[in-house]
């Protein structure tokens, strides 16, 4: 497919300020929780406050009376279907019950929901609920999880493995390397923790015998049919909208439990029932992120060229597993990465425990995939002595592969490497700041510097998830609406579509609406996730705006007596070439169309455009990033000095709306790791279970960002274009983790698991130097390859 600008290319490449912000720094906007929705009651849901039990029985007698209260429901009150994890990969004995059924299996399992005239009443009245649960053994971690002897999260399916697969095992895969370095890399699970937690509103009625509900959701049309499931109704007879909502990150993806539990509640009561979830309850109950464990081998020749890649991966699917089943998948299909690898043995697996779900979390399975290859690619460098930038540049795949499927099945489009590394290099000034290390090595010092490097390549609209919905229509008032099936959380849509439709259709951007999030309005939508928004829905708006502009070219031959060939665009709509004053507007255009004058046949309807765009596959966005840090070696504080970040994302159309994704996924990744790490005790309580003891850095914690882009464009979509909204993300976490641990090496320490707190730290110094007083690492070495032998986990 060629890549076709607008009338106007110069639409590309500039940057447009967001339309849509006057109204949510001012706080015109509303958010679920906002909603002035009359006479609504007010569900508050009663948790398990055990990790793992036999659900006796629930005593909702004293609830049931106190003031304002007119509903406490238990299972089988509502009539809501249980909720599978994932049909065909995870086992129907995990299906999830609404309210816990004979079983909790993690703190926060809803046992009971009570219903009131008012949001301190149901609160009030939920103290009142008192379920007897027989406390049993708990599962925690995940690799305890596989013990012969750990408890058994669902009886009925005998073991705590979900899923798994792998490429095969491949035979001599280290027989011609010189160094084979080993490492156990853990991936921590993340809280997605947005400014808005999880909110919806279930009003009965509407459609017909159904329910609308507005949900703070980023996937409106999947809500919508999951809900509809659950509660026995045809599609059509539920109506889901998604107003403004604050953060999504990836688990605002899932249909909540919640949700269908007011929305039933609402059916019954014949009222309107709303929830607003708690920032505890959100830390709780929403998806969880990241949460692996991964044994990784790679066998190098001593000038740096990789000869082979091992690794066995383990995912905490949490208590009821859904979606993150499968994100260990995803690391597989990723685990190729920017490089020409010879020969990968990859195996993974998803276990359940008893802890909180996990599902997408920005990136979903494709950071995890980077941090392990760019980690065991610093140790490799470290232990032959290459510079790591230099050792990533000598085994890169090259433009000319291109396109090409990896050998865990990633349908690479295109990619140039090397350009987005040298342009990182040179930005970042990364021989000045060797030379720096050097200089300030040899002086002695407390406060060490380190640089880490990471590239990578990602999967944008994966898992099927490449086509969208898109129309364009023509007013007779000379506006116009364009629709897509996405659905925005802060990612600038309405900024985007209008620039890009605009520039189509030859009109000012204020001339164009967006109307999204409302499956009454917006006939389908796989919603916002995967960073597939511009590429699909981006390229079905700018694809039915060329339709509208075909089909009001044959209007305009009709009205103004011309051959459609013979039909220009002009500014705000069509001429007769070569005759200056034989010309039409858009609004008289689409007025003859809804006549019916516009045509011979006198046919009548709006001019209205509407398709189902389908890319054929995903696209592969990739770049570099380079950390630059400072660590007290006294006390294992890091201060991050710089952070440099060249992306690629395929064509841009608007730089602001790319260096603002740009610059919130890098603090999304410098945050997994220095800060977050969600937590459990052996018993499965959380101790992370509020932003006290779960730090999330704020902009004064973090430094400055230097972001820029190379521009590769794909052959897959009309607009080049690729996903951005990720990326930053899937860079940043290995590079800062790179930075801390290089200014680190020369003392000995090789790996230190993520979050790097000052404590952590602190004891990978300390272990470092006891290690170097008891051991030569040279008697290390065993026959045949050389071995650098696995670090230990350093908490």
């Amino acid at each position: 497919m060629t890549i076709t600008p607008p009338r106007s290319g110069s639409i590309f490449g500039h940057s447009v300020k967001r339309t849509e912000d006057q109204g949510l720094i001012t706080g015109a906007e509303r958010y679920t929780g906002d909603l002035p929705i009359e006479g609504a009651y007010h569900v508050v849901f009663v948790r398990s406050p055990i990790a793992h039990g036999t659900l006796n029985s629930v005593d909702v007698e004293e609830a049931r009376a106190k003031p304002g209260v007119v509903g406490v429901y238990t299972d089988g009150d509502l009539e809501i279907a249980d909720r599978p994890g994932l049909p065909g990969v995870v086992p129907e004995a995990m299906s999830r019950p609404p309210l816990a059924r004979g079983r909790v299996r993690f703190v926060g399992d809803i046992v009971a929901a009570v219903v009131a005239e008012t949001a301190g009443q149901a609160l009030d009245a939920a103290e009142a609920v008192f379920p007897d649960i027989e406390p049993l053994p708990a599962v925690v971690g995940i690799e305890e999880a596989l013990a012969e002897d750990a408890p058994v999260v669902f009886s009925e399916h005998g073991s705590n493995v979900v899923a798994g697969a792998g490429t095969g095992e491949v035979e001599g895969i280290f027989d011609t390397a010189d160094v084979v370095v080993s490492g156990t890399f853990h991936n921590q699970r993340l809280a997605g923790v947005p400014m808005e937690p999880n909110a919806c509103v279930a009003v009965p009625g509407e459609p017909e015998d159904g329910v609308t509900l507005w949900l703070s959701v980023q996937t409106p049309h999947g809500a919508r049919d999951a809900l509809a499931s659950d509660l026995g109704l045809d599609a059509e007879q539920v109506r889901v909208i998604a107003p403004r909502v604050g953060g999504g990150f990836g688990p605002k993806a899932t249909a909540y439990p919640e949700y269908s539990i007011a929305a039933r509640a609402a059916m019954v009561l014949g009222r309107p029932v709303r929830w607003t979830e708690t920032r505890s309850e959100n830390m709780l109950s929403m998806v969880h992120g990241r949460a692996q464990v991964q044994h990784v081998e790679l066998g190098v020749k001593r000038d740096g060229r990789i000869v082979g890649l091992r690794a066995s991966v383990t995912g905490d699917g949490g208590a009821y597993p859904a979606v993150g089943t499968i994100l260990p998948s995803l690391t597989q299909l990723m685990a190729q990465g920017v490089y020409d690898i010879p020969a990968i043995d990859f195996s993974w697996r998803t276990v359940t425990t008893n802890t909180t779900t996990t599902g997408a979390y920005r990136g979903a399975g494709r950071p995890e995939a980077t941090q392990l290859l760019e980690r065991i690619i610093d140790m490799a460098a470290d232990e032959i002595g290459v510079d790591p930038l230099e050792m990533r540049r000598k085994n890169f795949l090259q433009p000319d592969a291109f396109p090409m499927t990896s050998l865990t099945g990633a349908e690479y489009d295109n990619a140039e490497h090397e350009k987005a590394l040298e342009a990182v290099k040179r930005a970042a000034g990364y021989d000045d700041l060797r030379a720096e290390q050097e200089r300030r090595r040899a002086a002695g010092g407390p406060t060490v510097l380190g640089i880490g490097v990471a590239s990578y390549v990602e999967v944008t609209a994966p898992l099927g998830l490449d086509g969208e919905y898109g129309s364009a229509q023509a007013h007779p008032d000379g506006t116009f609406t364009v629709m897509a099936g996405t659905s925005a959380h802060g990612q600038g849509h309405e900024t985007a579509y209008a620039q890009l439709a605009a520039g189509v259709l030859g009109v000012p951007m204020e001339k164009v609406k967006v109307v999204q999030s409302d499956t009454a309005l917006v006939r389908s939508g796989a919603g916002t996730l995967g960073s597939r928004s511009l590429q699909t829905g981006g390229s079905a708006i700018h694809n039915a705006s060329e339709q509208l502009v075909g089909r009001a070219r044959e209007i305009a031959a009709h009205l103004l007596e011309a051959a459609v060939e013979d039909i220009e665009q002009t500014d705000g709509g069509f001429g007769v070439r070569g005759i200056a004053d034989r010309e039409i507007t858009w609004a008289q255009v689409a007025t003859a169309a809804e006549d019916g004058t516009g045509s011979e046949d006198g046919a009548k309807g709006p001019l209205l455009e509407e398709l189902d765009f389908k890319q054929g596959q995903s696209s592969f966005p990739f770049g570099s990033h380079i950390a630059v840090v400072e660590v007290d070696t006294d006390t294992g504080m890091v201060r991050q000095r710089r952070h440099v970040a060249v992306d690629d994302a395929g064509r841009i159309l608007n730089p602001m709306l790319v260096a603002g994704q740009q610059h919130g996924g890098i603090a999304q990744g410098i945050a997994q790791a220095l800060y977050e790490r969600v937590t459990y005790d052996e018993d499965g309580n959380p101790t992370s279970g509020n932003l006290a003891s779960y730090v999330i850095p704020s902009a004064a914690d973090l430094c400055s960002f230097e972001v820029s882009n190379t521009e590769t464009p794909t052959h897959l979509n009309p607009i080049g274009a690729k996903g951005i909204g990720e990326s930053g993300t899937i860079g940043s976490t290995p590079a800062v983790h790179n930075a801390v641990v290089d200014a680190l090496s020369h003392l000995g320490v090789r790996h230190i698991d993520m979050p790097l707190t000052p404590e952590a730290v602190w004891r990978a110094i300390q272990g470092a130097s006891q290690d170097q007083t008891a051991e030569d690492p040279a008697e290390r070495q065993a026959a045949g390859p050389e071995y650098a032998g696995e670090p230990a986990s350093q908490h």
